[in-house]
């Protein structure tokens, strides 16, 4: 239920940061919709396509704001069906980097991706009141024509142009040799070992929810290498309540499988629940269903939220410590979507959860002497990075329809990371098609789709997706990673 909850609130969230805004109110220059202009023969080098030359469905040229190429740039985008489509010519079938000039002007958005009416891809907008050149990610261009679609996500941001650059084959990986904490158990370094062995060539599928594994087999004939699990149930506020978790022994039943887990935690605030009719007690890790203000909290260490805190740290230490002594190693994920603000870790800036990360790591390693933990990180934008000396893997959540490569969020990792950090894919709503993860060189560790309403939805992952993506050779199942912690 609370899972469920999680993508409606999301959905809030996305719409009190981009569509809540008022609208920008200048003249309108042209109609909803026109011809495009003749279409630029194949060059070297890059090509920019005028975003008032494209066909527009629902948006409008204006020239308001100053700094904008050619004759003006294109606005609306207030719609779900809001877009411009530009048409774009290749001389061959070929990868190019993909850049969008964009002013957004009230704050933070994001905006979708269609290329050839397929696979959709999620870019992210910084707030700014010019135009700046924004980096999409890239777009495997067919021979002949081919339709780049800008739609409207997070609204209200102004488009200038596209710029389409021939992408540059991806130099090999220099991935960290070994974990970063240096007291890592036999368990972890095995499975960080076999993780590297494997990177850039194979990737391990993965499902939330161990459940949901078992559907995926009754409907593949192959289950998951990688199940995730959540800690959420084990959080303290929840336990007073009621809740009694059952993801330990969802991990070890995986584990015992020959499997390997990845652990979540959305955190129920330690206090300050708002427990409405609108804001149930169970929702309690949204910023908008608590008063819990983490920044306050670590102000200082004496005060009562800063105890509750390591309270609640050392509650899932318990938990922690069971799949450690069961030779559990754990990809563990905490403080997931921080940059999102829409959890409260995340809701009072980069800094206070950059904080509270380094001490969630210093207390479980040090304090506790949880060696089993690999620390996946997962957000992208670099002012919330830890850090090298705390992170072992760069993760990204990504949520859009076509099973797409997700190649924009993939290269923001690589640069985050310097590429010396594995990335995963850490929660997705459509499992990504092997061959275009090949053909992008988005070299994913791992998938994981979330769980009911997604994996079960065939507008997300239709069966006949799911059976191409599971008997890929590039998709490791369950069967095929026995042995994994033979890697040397």
């Amino acid at each position: 239920m609370a899972k469920a909850l999680k993508y409606v609130a999301w959905g809030i969230a996305a719409l009190a940061s981009g569509a809540a805004a008022a609208p920008y109110c200048a003249p309108q220059l042209s109609t909803t919709s026109q011809e495009p202009t003749s279409t630029p023969s194949p060059v070297p080098g890059p090509r920019t396509f005028e975003a008032e030359d494209a066909i527009l469905t629902g948006t409008r040229v204006e020239s308001s704001l100053a700094g904008y190429s050619g004759t003006g740039y294109v606005a609306g985008f207030d719609e779900p069906n809001d877009k411009i489509t530009f048409h774009v010519d290749s001389e061959t079938t070929q990868l190019y980097d993909l850049s969008i000039r964009v002013a957004a002007i009230y704050g933070e958005k994001r905006t979708t991706v269609v290329l050839n009416n397929g696979p959709a891809s999620e870019v992210y907008f910084p707030a700014a009141d010019s135009f700046v050149d924004i980096a999409a990610g890239q777009v495997l261009l067919n021979q002949g024509d081919n339709t780049i679609d800008i739609v409207n996500n997070w609204g209200w941001y102004l488009i200038d142009s596209i710029t389409i650059t021939p992408s540059a084959p991806r130099p090999p990986h220099q991935i960290n040799p070994s974990p970063v904490n240096p007291a890592a158990d036999d368990n972890a370094r095995a499975l960080y070992a076999y993780l590297r062995s494997i990177y850039g060539k194979k990737i391990l599928s993965g499902q939330q929810e161990l459940s949901w594994a078992d559907w995926i087999a009754q409907q593949t004939g192959k289950t998951p290498a990688l199940v995730s699990v959540d800690m959420m149930d084990y959080s303290p506020s929840r336990v007073e309540r009621g809740t009694r978790g059952t993801a330990v022994e969802e991990a070890i039943e995986h584990h015992r499988r020959g499997g390997i887990v990845s652990v979540l935690w959305h955190w129920n605030a330690p206090t300050g629940l708002y427990d409405t009719p609108e804001r149930r007690w169970w929702s309690g890790f949204y910023t908008d269903a608590t008063d819990f203000d983490v920044a306050r909290a670590l102000a200082d260490t004496t005060n009562a939220n800063y105890t509750l805190l390591i309270r609640d740290i050392d509650a899932i230490a318990v938990q922690l410590k069971r799949l450690r002594d069961a030779g559990v190693p754990v990809l563990w994920r905490p403080l997931h979507e921080a940059e999102g603000g829409w959890f409260w870790w995340g809701a009072k800036g980069p800094e206070a959860c950059k904080k509270l990360w380094g001490i969630l790591y210093d207390r479980l390693t040090n304090y506790h002497g949880l060696n089993n933990l690999l620390w996946v990180w997962n957000s992208i934008l670099p002012e919330w990075y830890p850090g090298d000396e705390t992170v072992d893997i760069v993760s990204a959540d990504v949520y859009a329809q076509g099973n797409g490569p997700m190649s924009t969020q993939y290269n923001q990792l690589i640069e985050l990371g310097q590429d010396k950090k594995m990335i995963a894919a850490t929660e997705v709503g459509a499992a990504p098609l092997p061959d275009l993860l090949q053909a992008y060189e988005a070299h994913w560790l791992w998938f994981a789709v979330w769980g009911d309403t997604f994996i079960n939805n065939p507008q997300w992952n239709s069966i006949e997706t799911l059976k191409t993506i599971y008997n890929s050779d590039y998709v490791l199942t369950l069967d095929e990673i026995q042995g994994w912690r033979n890697t040397q």
